[in-house]
C-alpha cells in the first residue's frame, strides 16, 4: 500500500495542512471549495461524525461525493463500528481514510480491506489508510497496526469531552508517538488534529508534524486565503 501514488503524492507535498470543510460557509460552499483549489492547499478535510462515538453529528458519505474536487479528500471517521460504512466513504471519493483507535474492537481487519479497496478517483492511488488516537489512549495501542497505516492522527481535544476541548500535553503524546514510528523505521505521517489555530499553529508545527488539520481558523478572521497563507508559512518555516 505504502508504494501507491496516492502516498507519495501525499509525503512529497508535506508539510502541509488539510483544510476542515465544513468550516466553510455552506451556502457559498463551491466557491470556497475553488478558493482553495487555487491556493497551495493539497486537502479537504471532513469530519465525520455520528452522533454516537461522538456527541456531535455531521455529514455523511452522500454529501462528500457531491463535493467535487481536484484536492485529496481527507475523510476523519468518527463513528461506531466503521466497518459498516468504509465502502460507502471509499465509494464517495475518500484517498484518505481515518479511523478511530477507539471506535471498534479490532482494527487490523478495516485497515488490510482498505488497502485492498480500490481508489474511486483514481484506481492507481490506493487508499492511503490513518489511524487516530484520542489523548486518553495509549500509544502501544498502535505498534501492531504500523504495517497497515499510513498516517497516524495524534488528536489535540479530547473527543470525550462536550466542546472538545484542547489537550494542553499534545506535545509529549506527539512525541511519544513519533519516536515510537522512529524506533520501527516505518514510512508513517505524522498529523495532529484539533484546535489549530493561527495563535498555535507554529509552535505546534515545530513538534514536526506531517501534517495539520485546520478548519474554523481558515475561514475566520481575515479570510480563508490570508489564513492559508499565514499557516502554510508557519508550517513550512516551522525549524526557525
Amino acid at each position: 500500500m505504502q508504494n501507491s501514488t496516492g502516498f507519495h503524492l501525499l509525503k512529497q507535498n508535506v508539510p502541509t495542512i488539510s483544510v476542515g470543510i465544513l468550516s466553510a460557509d455552506l451556502m457559498h460552499f463551491e466557491s470556497e471549495v475553488a478558493l482553495l483549489e487555487g491556493l497551495n492547499v493539497k486537502m479537504l478535510h471532513f469530519d465525520v461524525m455520528d452522533g454516537c462515538f461522538v456527541p456531535y453529528l455531521t455529514v455523511g458519505p452522500r454529501f462528500i461525493k457531491a463535493v467535487k474536487t481536484n484536492l485529496l479528500k481527507d475523510i476523519h471517521l468518527m463513528v461506531r463500528e466503521p466497518e459498516k460504512s468504509i465502502e460507502q466513504y471509499v465509494d464517495a471519493g475518500g484517498d484518505i481514510i481515518t479511523i478511530q483507535l477507539e471506535s471498534t474492537k479490532d482494527t487490523r481487519p478495516i485497515l488490510r480491506k482498505l488497502g485492498e479497496m480500490k481508489n474511486a478517483n483514481d484506481p492507481n492511488r490506493g487508499i492511503i489508510r490513518g489511524v487516530a488516537l484520542n489523548p486518553g489512549t495509549p500509544v502501544k495501542l498502535l505498534e501492531t497496526l504500523l504495517d497497515d497505516i499510513e498516517v497516524i492522527t495524534v488528536l489535540a481535544v479530547d473527543l470525550k469531552v462536550n466542546g472538545f476541548p484542547f489537550f494542553d500535553s499534545i506535545g509529549d503524546k506527539f512525541e511519544e508517538v513519533r519516536n515510537m514510528v522512529s524506533r520501527t523505521e516505518k514510512k508513517v505521517l505524522l498529523c495532529i488534529d484539533g484546535g489549530v489555530k493561527r495563535n498555535n499553529i507554529g509552535e505546534l508545527a515545530k513538534f514536526g508534524a506531517d501534517i495539520l488539520v485546520s478548519g474554523s481558523a481558515v475561514f475566520s478572521g481575515d479570510g480563508a486565503k490570508e489564513n492559508i497563507k499565514f499557516m502554510l508559512n508557519a508550517v513550512n518555516t516551522r525549524s526557525t
